[in-house]
């Protein structure tokens, strides 16, 4: 434990932060799933309106600094392909 009271402070700060970091990263990870789903269902209507707010989430969480920017790009791109071809075949 800090024994100084700054250290404390910054201690609760640093709990907090993780904790908000980890609800973004859940909903992140439920947003994926949520696409996924989509997928397989093969729901092009609705997977196109989705599509825009899980983009718009994982770029948010890259400004955030909760995920790195390759990774994003990585998640992005595996699901804009799978997206790509359902909508070609």
């Amino acid at each position: 434990m800090p024994i100084k009271k700054s250290a404390m402070k910054e201690l609760k700060k640093s709990k907090k932060r993780q904790q908000h970091n980890l609800i973004k990263k859940k909903t992140l990870k439920k947003e994926e799933k949520k696409i996924a789903s989509l997928i397989a269902k093969q729901d092009i209507s609705t997977l196109k309106k989705e599509l825009n707010g899980f983009v718009s989430k994982v770029d948010k969480a890259v400004a955030d600094k909760i995920i790195h920017k390759n990774t994003a790009s990585r998640k992005k791109s595996r699901i804009l392909k799978k997206v790509h071809q359902l909508s070609k075949g």
